[in-house]
Parts: C-alpha cells; sequence; structure tokens
C-alpha cells in the first residue's frame, strides 16, 4: 500500500544537538516542524565536552537547570606535554570574554535525548527509529521526503523547508557528492569509557585533560558517576601499522604515553572501543532550493578544542532563522543562507588553524609557554571558550599570537640543524 502523505512546514532530518536545537526554535514560533531520528535515545555519541558560549543557547531553549543538573562542572581546559609532564591551565575565568566562565561536560546519551525530548514538548512533531531515505523535489515546490520507520513501514512527508542535521552520515552531501576530506587534519579516533581514572585536583578538577603526544594527542573529559571519557585523536602514521585488534591498540596506546599511563593504573573499561576514521570533511556548499546543511552535516572539524557541539547548536539556530526566513520569503531566506555559510566557514577556520598546528612543536611550545602580552593568552582562551566570531576585543591579541607563531616557526626553520630552536620564553 502507498504511504498516505503528511504536510509539515519544515522538516529536519536528525535528532542530535542541531536538529534538536532547531527544531525547538521552529516549533516555539509556531512553524509546523516535523523531526525525523534513525536511531532511538538515548544512544551513544562522542563529544561529551561543551564550552562557555553554549551556556546561551541553553538559556535560549531553556534547559540550562536540566545541563547543570546532568553535567559536571567545567573551569576549563588543561594541556599536558607528554615527554616532561609539564601542564598548563586555561581557566575560562581568566578572560572577560569568557562569560560565563565555566561550561559542562555531559553523557551525550542523556544530554541528546533531553533536547530531542525539549523539541517534542515545544511542539515538534518528533520520530525516533525513523530513517530518511531520499528527498527529492516535487512539482508543487516543495521537497518529497520518504523515511521508513523500524517496523518498515514507509512514511512521505511533503515539506516546504528541510533542514539535513543528519550528523557525519551527511545525508545531503553525500548525494550530492560534495562532501570533501579535510587532507590538512586527516586524523582518526579510538576511544572508550572508564571507571577509576585518576582525576585532576585543585582548581580545575573537572576540566578536560589534552595529552599531547608525539603523533597525536588523548582527551580525558571527567562525567558524572566517576566516569572517564578517554579517546585518542592521532594521524595517519599512529594507525598505518595497526595489527592488533582495536582494544588492544587502544591499550597499547594507553600504556606507551608516561602522562596518561599514570593516570590508568586502576582503569576499568565499561564499554566497548569505539572508532571514527576520516575525522574532518566539510561539504563544498551548505544550502540549495528549500534545503539546509547545519551540524555535522556540512562539517566537522577535529574536537581537539570541544568546538563540536557548539557549531552544530549554532547552525541549529542559524538554521531555524533561515528556514523562517525562506518561509516568509525565498529571496530573503537564500540571501541569510549565503551570509550565514560565510560566518559559519570563517569560525570554522578559525578554530582550524589553531588545530592544523596543534602536533607542530612551536603551537605546542607557545601553549605550554602561555604569554599574555597583547592578551595573548586572553585571546586563545576566548577561542577556546567558543568565541567563533572575532570580537573586536580579540582581534590584535589573535594577530599578535598568530604573528608570534609564524616568527618562532621561521627561526625554527632558519637555525642551524645543529643548534637547538628558539624557545617561547624569549618572546614572553
Amino acid at each position: 500500500m502507498p504511504a498516505t502523505e503528511e504536510t509539515c512546514d519544515v522538516l529536519v532530518i536528525g535528532g542530535g544537538p542541531a536538529g534538536s536545537t532547531a527544531a525547538a526554535l521552529l516549533a516555539e514560533r509556531g512553524t509546523d516542524v516535523v523531526l525525523l531520528e534513525k536511531e532511538a535515545h538515548p544512544r551513544f555519541h562522542i563529544g561529551e565536552s561543551l564550552l562557555p558560549r553554549n551556556l546561551r543557547i541553553f538559556d535560549r531553549l531553556g534547559v540550562a537547570g536540566r545541563v547543570a543538573a546532568m553535567g559536571v562542572y567545567k573551569p576549563g581546559a588543561e594541556f599536558i606535554a607528554d615527554e616532561t609532564g609539564q601542564s598548563v591551565a586555561f581557566p575560562f575565568a581568566c578572560t572577560p570574554l569568557a562569560d560565563p566562565g565555566h561550561a559542562w561536560q555531559v553523557r551525550r546519551s542523556e544530554f541528546d535525548r533531553m533536547l530531542f525530548e525539549n523539541a517534542r514538548a515545544k511542539g515538534a512533531r518528533a520520530a525516533e527509529r525513523t530513517r530518511v531515505t531520499d528527498v527529492a523535489a516535487a512539482a508543487d515546490g516543495r521537497l518529497r521526503v520518504t523515511a521508513r520507520t523500524a517496523e518498515g513501514t514507509e512514511r512521505v512527508v511533503s515539506a516546504r523547508f528541510v533542514l539535513d542535521a543528519s550528523g557525519r552520515d551527511t545525508f545531503v552531501a553525500s548525494r550530492l557528492g560534495t562532501r570533501q576530506s579535510n587532507k590538512r587534519n586527516n586524523t582518526a579516533a579510538v576511544f572508550a569509557h572508564f571507571r577509576n581514572v585518576v582525576a585532576r585536583g585543585g582548581d580545575m578538577r573537572g576540566a578536560i585533560s589534552i595529552h599531547l603526544v608525539r603523533d597525536g594527542w588523548f582527551w580525558m573529559i571527567p562525567l558524572p558517576g566517576d566516569v572517564m571519557s578517554v579517546g585518542f585523536v592521532g594521524n595517519p602514521s599512529a594507525f598505518r601499522q595497526r595489527r592488533e585488534p582495536l582494544a588492544e591498540f587502544f591499550a597499547r596506546r594507553l600504556q606507551e604515553s608516561p602522562t596518561v599511563r599514570a593516570r590508568m593504573t586502576q582503569a576499568e573499561r565499561i564499554g566497548e572501543v569505539m572508532s571514527a576514521g576520516n575525522y574532518a570533511y566539510r561539504a563544498r556548499r551548505s544550502w540549495g532550493d528549500r534545503w539546509l546543511m547545519i551540524g555535522d552535516a556540512f562539517g566537522f572539524i577535529d574536537p581537539v578544542f570541544s568546538s563540536g557541539v557548539l557549531l552544530a547548536m549554532t547552525a541549529g539556530e542559524q538554521g531555524a532563522d533561515i528556514a523562517t526566513a525562506w518561509l516568509a520569503n525565498p529571496r530573503q531566506g537564500a540571501a541569510l543562507a549565503r551570509r550565514t555559510e560565510r560566518q559559519m566557514r570563517a569560525a570554522m577556520d578559525r578554530i582550524s588553524w589553531l588545530i592544523y598546528r596543534i602536533n607542530t612543536p612551536v603551537l605546542r611550545e607557545l601553549f605550554l609557554s602561555p604569554s599574555n602580552r597583547l592578551g595573548m593568552r586572553d585571546g586563545v582562551i576566548a577561542l577556546l571558550a567558543g568565541h567563533l566570531r572575532l570580537d573586536r576585543r580579540m582581534i590584535v591579541p589573535v594577530l599578535a599570537f598568530r604573528c608570534v607563531y609564524y616568527a618562532l616557526s621561521a627561526l625554527r626553520w632558519m637555525r642551524p640543524l645543529a643548534s637547538s630552536p628558539p624557545r617561547t620564553a624569549a618572546w614572553r
């Protein structure tokens, strides 16, 4: 039997942070919105570390109290040099731009379910275990979306506008062939949850720890219930010669890092070891006639600075605005989509500048010997806190930091190989 066709104003593919944010905001405005998620909440997802700028979005969604109740207080980030054990803290409270001066670490399974249910409570027609299989233009000027439920039933929805928030599935980009892997940051990750990992103490208790190792970095994210999310992100060379099963490879890498091993002596793994490859990618364009990609469906960057959920939820807000504008006037909606894509690309490029260089000796030395001359440290912390749109107060600090990086890199390149490289202490 052919499926009965439904209609709506906006259909959202994917019930993660981007899709649920957009659906909640649209429903709040009285828009008839359908939200389809292929899996059932709660489901495991990586990306548990949030940023201070997320908190403003939580306020707008009305979920700030629920996030605080489920999260671990995150005062900032800590970078640890594996070779020396040196540790440097970057507290969000150090810069006036990081307002509020803290964030949260959350279990993404609980966090994503809460956002999804919030969208439903605000009026979105939300369905789980419903996988979108096709989107096609119809003669009536709408987009006809075909989906299949877990029971095998076909569901057809005729929408005036479609938001693709399908995450790393990149539903639209994959079908259009516009997804491009980022060759400058072609990394992969392996990760799991553990109990009894040694926690950091003092003022930075609850902070994310970034352990800088020879061919990549480890994250350690404290979660509720004495659980620690631990992951390794490495260059292709780190995975190329792997011969053992994934769990054994991960265990070996944990043991090879002195600073990580010291915190894992009593650790007990409580879930399976998982991996993700071809980490960084971006679509060639984010929008078209009556559709828009948001969040990871458009692009994903290395998670070293915990920007993923913030980028997704920011895109969810922007996606709701673009859909609203498009429904009222397609020309104005297209203009807003074009401008928003430029802004999103600029934000991703700004944080990617640091990501591309995180494994270089010069950037690591700068992070481990921070200077606040010309406000450089505060500018970097503002970026780490999620100020992805360059505030005028950040222009001089960020430019100064980049200039110091380039100057030190040039000096390192020019010095004879027999000489020791320049140290950042001379620049402090």
